[in-house]
């Protein structure tokens, strides 16, 4: 059985507060993460757009979004100007990759993307990935080798044109391990690690035992657990570190996303599956999400 923590960073004050918090919690167990970045604006407060959507009412009402994100993040973009996420602070991403880590894309303007990706079309799109990678090579001085697309949103247009950027991984969709894309006869070549398992905010306030639920959903192969840096780096890290005590007790190998797409490639990718993606919706989540297909 196979762990790989992947960590999406949607906000400033997840980067600044949480993912310091996460990189000290993941030295004390000797656990290495698959960190993903927005690097362009925090305009978390345009998300109240989804006051239309299904369901986002409910989740606002069980989660409590000031203690997981604070007043601040909630107004910015909105009635509090916004500030940029990864491209503000070089100094943590260095930190990330220095201490061992992945870190790879994760859109530039989340909120841009996550409610405005069938409006994009490919040039914003393109434009999206573009700056992310730009902004990536720039701070960094080499370029990222996966993304994860905000929100689990991915279409076909995003898919093509996220095959020009050549990752050798991408983390878009939901769904139950690595696959390739295919879309009316089209096999795309970049590799999809789906996230596995549900995440915190999807549990809050439907499970009691919110560790418990997730242990209890570990299965044999390989789990991909997403956590983000605003909500297990600052409210739910010591929730978090009972699940990682948890999960170093178990007979658990802990991996990144990076070195399963290697070990996938190395072993070749005849047996790999080549399935659609589709959309569907996750208990505790408002909006659609893209998953993994059937045969």
């Amino acid at each position: 059985m196979q762990l790989a923590i992947r960590i999406d960073v949607d906000t400033k004050i997840g980067l600044r507060e949480g993912v310091p918090r996460l990189l000290e919690l993941f030295s004390r167990h000797s656990v290495r993460g698959s960190f993903f970045v927005s690097f362009g604006p925090d305009n978390s407060g345009k998300a109240l757009r989804r006051l239309r959507q299904p369901g986002f009412l409910r989740k606002m009402w069980r989660t409590n979004p000031f203690r997981l994100y604070g007043v601040r993040t909630l107004l910015s973009g909105t009635l509090l100007p916004s500030a940029p996420i990864g491209e503000g602070a070089p100094d943590i991403l260095k930190a990330v990759v220095g201490e061992g880590h992945e870190l790879g894309i994760h859109g530039y303007d989340h909120v841009r993307w996550q409610d405005c990706l069938e409006e994009l079309g490919e040039e914003g799109i393109a434009s999206e990935l573009g700056r992310s990678v730009s902004a990536y090579e720039r701070l960094l001085g080499t370029r990222p080798v996966s993304s994860a697309a905000p929100g689990w949103r991915c279409t076909p247009c995003s898919l093509e044109v996220q095959e020009g950027f050549r990752f050798l991984y991408a983390s878009d969709v939901r769904g139950t391990g690595p696959f390739f894309p295919v879309h009316d006869g089209r096999i795309f070549a970049t590799l999809q690690i789906p996230t596995t398992l549900p995440t915190v905010d999807e549990l809050l306030g439907i499970e009691q035992d919110v560790n418990g639920f997730l242990l209890g959903s570990l299965a044999g192969g390989l789990n991909v657990h997403t956590i983000h840096a605003e909500v297990e780096g600052r409210a739910f890290l010591s929730s978090f570190e009972k699940f990682l005590v948890a999960v170093r007790r178990r007979d658990i190998e802990m991996v990144t996303l990076r070195a399963v797409a290697e070990q996938t490639f190395e072993k070749g990718v005849d047996d790999v599956p080549r399935l659609p993606i589709t959309r569907g919706t996750m208990p505790g989540r408002s909006g659609w999400i893209a998953c993994q297909g059937r045969s």
